[in-house]
């Protein structure tokens, strides 16, 4: 019988053993051109690991997804880290999971909000992109080289994840 995952809301400190959040914080700002724009500095530090490998950006067009969602797959990058930034105040899920032996461990399902996005480090499980309510697009820093830098895990028995609410 599949388990259900409890959606919760996405914090700096729920997420830190999986990577940053990326939103502004006070302590990164550093006010540029003139003092009309707040830089907010460094949130991540993107890893591209490996002979040849450089960071790119990439646009991701998400398409919603349905509930309750089976998730029956993970899947995390060995030679680099991913991130995901909406680049539309949507809302969207994040879900991933701690290493147990080399494979995923029971997922753990975050909602972003206002904007927030996610930088999941090296080695990290989690799921693809998880839109919700409508077609997304988001912005993507990813590692490009030489090199697997893919590896999934499918789950015997999928996880389920009910209709989130904000």
């Amino acid at each position: 019988m599949s388990e259900r995952l409890i959606v919760r809301p996405l914090t700096a400190a729920a997420f830190a053993p999986y990577g940053e959040v990326i939103e502004p914080r006070a302590e990164s700002i550093r006010m540029i051109n003139g003092g009309t724009t707040e830089r907010h500095h460094a949130l991540v530090v993107p890893e591209a690991a490996g002979e040849g490998a450089r960071v790119i950006l990439n646009i991701f067009r998400g398409q919603p997804r349905r509930f309750p969602y089976a998730v029956d797959m993970m899947e995390r990058h060995p030679l680099g880290s991913q991130s995901f930034s909406p680049l539309a105040p949507r809302p969207f899920l994040v879900v991933v999971s701690k290493d147990d032996g080399g494979r995923p461990g029971r997922p753990e399902v975050f909602l972003s909000t206002n904007g927030q996005g996610v930088n999941y480090r090296r080695n990290v499980w989690h799921h693809p992109l998880m839109a919700l309510d409508e077609v997304s697009d988001f912005l993507i820093a990813d590692r490009d080289g030489p090199g697997n830098n893919l590896e999934e895990f499918f789950f015997d028995t999928p996880y389920i994840i009910e209709e989130p609410t904000p």
